[in-house]
């Protein structure tokens, strides 16, 4: 197969679902072969990464995704993405295990952003797994971009735990009520601007719970449509540019 990139997912399989289903759905085909060349790894045996993050002495998701990558790399992809915000944790490593095929930097991508689509914002609520906000990749992300950050932090972070791991990793359901609720708080009380979805099951809950006006940033929505557009191009035979959505020289390392 020519023109092709991968995706690792399976963390969780429900949120890798909402991405291919996105990705499907986003694309312009009035065929079969107009659709996009990919590879799916939904590798749903990896350990937990925020169990991970909080504590090393749990099993690590770095052997399971550094395998991954390596084994699709030697198939030569033109691009990768990783289904999962809080599994860039180890992303400069797995970037390096790459070699030359760009693996796209979601948290990067999705702030990269915030200035075209919502120019007078200043406060950036961030919600995410307890995982990635102790990895602080989307607080120094979002603080290098200019903005003030506003944590989930506290009562809402329980709720967003709640939300990510009994609901919907335990149950595959959206509680929309919670949902709602989360964003109203971090909105209307905690005064943000915009909230940020620093984890692909809140970016399912946005997919299946999206009758609310609160501003978002969806990161996986976000990659959905870069990976249409990068591999639309790479399918014409026109030049990409990757330099915006990786980060060469992360100062991360885990």
């Amino acid at each position: 197969m020519e023109d092709f990139f991968t995706v690792i997912g399976g963390m969780g399989t429900p949120a890798t679902n909402s991405y291919i289903r996105l990705l499907t759905a986003r694309t312009p085909a009035h065929q079969d072969q107009d659709y996009l060349n990919y590879i799916l790894v939904n590798h749903a045996t990896v350990p937990d990464r925020t169990s991970y993050i909080l504590d090393h002495s749990q099993p690590s998701f770095y052997p399971a995704l550094l395998a991954d990558i390596k084994q699709q790399a030697a198939l030569k992809p033109d691009f990768m993405v990783i289904i999962c915000n809080t599994a860039h944790y180890f992303y400069r490593e797995l970037a390096a295990a790459a070699g030359d095929i760009p693996l796209l930097h979601m948290p990067h991508v999705a702030v990269g952003t915030l200035a075209k689509r919502f120019p007078q914002a200043k406060k950036i609520g961030l919600i995410a797994t307890a995982g990635t906000m102790a990895d602080h990749i989307y607080e120094r992300e979002i603080e290098d971009a200019g903005y003030d950050v506003v944590l989930g932090n506290g009562p809402i972070q329980d709720q967003v735990t709640e939300l990510i791991y009994r609901d919907i990793k335990e149950q595959n359901k959206v509680d929309a009520t919670l949902y709602h609720t989360i964003l109203r708080e971090m909105i209307d009380e905690k005064g943000c601007d915009l909230v940020v979805l620093g984890c692909t099951e809140l970016s399912l809950a946005q997919e299946k719970a999206s009758d609310h006006e609160y501003p978002i940033i969806d990161p996986q929505s976000i990659i959905v449509d870069e990976s249409i557009r990068l591999a639309t191009a790479i399918r014409a035979g026109e030049p990409v540019d990757y330099t915006l959505l990786v980060k060469i020289n992360d100062p991360l390392s885990h």
